[in-house]
Parts: C-alpha cells; structure tokens; sequence
C-alpha cells in the first residue's frame, strides 16, 4: 500500500513538471511568433538607399613635427557607413573607422534627404551623424557624444556609395606607397668629420619598406610555394597576407595595413571577421604566410614625408 502511494504521489509530480514546461513552451512559442508578427508588419521603405558608403573623415586634430612643434591641421581618415535598414520610424546601420565596426540607430527625413544617426553611446568615440544626402553622396557632419574623449569633436564627412564585391584579382597599384609609415625604428650611424677627421655617431629614424613583390604574388589566385617566400622581407609577406583579407572585406585595425588597401579603389571595409570567408587555398597561403613572416626580417630605409 505505502509502495502504491509512493507510486501515485511520485507521478503527480512528474505530471506538474510536465505541465509547467509545457506552459512555459506555450508562453515562450507565442511571444516567438508575436515578436515575428510585429517585425513582420513593419514595413521597409526606401529600399534604394540600402548600401554602404565610404570617403573621407576629416577633422582638426593637434599635429606634432619631425621637428617636436605642435600645430593644428587636418586629419583624414575613411570611414564607412552602411545603411542596412530604413523603416517609416527608424534607420538602421553602422560604421566603420579604423577597423571599429559601431552600430548605429536612427530616423531619414524624407523631404530634406537627410539621416541623423546615433551610435549607442557606451564607447568613447561614438557620436552622431547628420548628413545630407544628394544622389549618390552623403555629406554632413560627425559629432562626438563626449567631446573631452577625443582629438577631434567634430569631423566633417564627404561619402560616394559603393557596392562591395570580392574580386580575387584585386591587387595594390603599382604607383602605391609602399613605406610603412606607422613603424619608425631608430638606428645608430657612423659618419667621419672632414675637418677632424673623427667618427661620429648619430641616430637616424628608418621605416619598413616593401618591394615589388607584392604585385606580383596574388595569395587568392595562386598556390603559394616555400620557393615563392623564402627571399621576401617580413613587410613583403604581411602585405601578400592581408591582401587576402583586403579582398573580402576586412576591417584592419592597424593604421599600418589601413594606409596600403586605402590607396586602392577597390578596398571596402565591411566587416570585422571575414575568416569564414576565405576559399580552402587562400586558408593555405595564409598559414604558409604565417610561417615565413614569424621569422622573416625588414628592410629598413630613410624616408623624408
């Protein structure tokens, strides 16, 4: 008998349980398919607006010289803006600067064509943007939400839209800078007086520099050999590298890589993680590229800018 009630009272709780997980099921279910219906009913508008847009960044900033003056100039940067969703009450989007990809939010006005856009607000260089837009350009401003945060509070933005495509045939121009700028490195030299004919040391700032290897090598065309790397300097290889990367989209947060792509036409930055995008071979020299550049060394030069 106590076997029995043991029985019945152990299978009205496992019925409770059930009836609570289901009704949690229940509940959890509907406001699925509410949340579906109401982002359902929610219609996009201007659909043709849809797209990124990308140029200049620009705002005065204090500038240091090779000399240890400071002065105030301008400093451009790129950056760019996709617009990924519009709706009667709210654009939706983000941006893209030195490699930080920040979402943003806001409202289109049809009649002036113009956005106001703001980014969240939890980061240091968020602000908001008011730009105007005239067929395929936007141009406007940027204001920082924290103005003590940043160098500069107020840019100015002049944007072309631009359609991303990866093209493994893209490849830095010929007539591209190939100095890394981002890296001085200090090196002691020797000179002899003529008059005392002493030997003097001084210390002189060099940068990297590449070579014309990396318009030749293309690690998204080709299958890269140990013959191919084994001369290249270090500054050669990360470029072959990154060119790859570049390709798809990717958003560098080195200022280094940033300067090379830039000076193409076909760099669009568009995403800060583009590793599920690279084919079996470009996933090969990568890791080929990997290897070589661990050890590889630059080539140092002096540079006036």
């Amino acid at each position: 008998m106590k076997i029995l009630k043991l029985t019945l009272v152990s299978l009205f709780t496992i019925s409770l349980i059930a009836c609570k997980k289901d009704a949690k099921e229940t509940v959890s279910s509907k406001d699925s398919l509410v949340a579906k219906k109401d982002s359902a009913v929610v219609p996009e508008v201007h659909q043709e607006l849809y797209g990124i847009y990308m140029g200049d960044f620009a705002g005065k900033e204090m500038i240091t010289s090779e000399d240890g003056e400071e002065y105030e100039g301008d400093v451009y940067k790129k950056i760019a803006l996709k617009i990924n969703r519009i709706t009667k009450d709210s654009v939706y989007g983000q941006s893209i600067v030195n490699g930080n990809q920040r979402p943003f939010r806001g409202i289109f006005n049809e009649s002036s064509k113009s956005f106001t856009l703001d980014e969240p607000g939890n980061d240091k260089t968020d602000g908001r943007f008011e730009v105007k837009l005239t067929g395929d350009s936007l141009t406007g401003k940027w204001s920082v939400f924290n103005k003590k945060a940043v160098k500069s509070p107020l840019k100015t933005l002049k944007l072309t839209k631009k359609e991303f495509v990866y093209n493994p045939n893209f490849m830095l121009d010929e007539e591209s800078n190939l100095v890394d700028w981002e890296n001085p490195k200090d090196f002691v030299e020797k000179y002899t007086d003529e008059e005392t004919g002493k030997t003097e040391k001084y210390t002189t700032q060099k940068n990297r520099v590449a070579s014309d290897a990396v318009f030749k090598l293309n690690a998204s065309k080709q299958k890269l050999a140990e013959k191919d790397l084994k001369n290249l300097r270090k500054l050669d290889l990360e470029i072959i590298k990154n060119s790859v990367f570049a390709r798809h989209g990717y958003a560098f947060k080195k200022q280094t890589y940033r300067n090379f792509f830039e000076q193409t036409d076909w760099y669009i930055p568009v995403s800060n993680n583009v590793d599920s995008d690279l084919s079996p071979m470009e996933k090969e020299n990568v890791a080929l590229l990997n290897r070589f550049i661990k050890y590889a060394e630059d080539k140092y030069d002096s540079f006036g800018r």
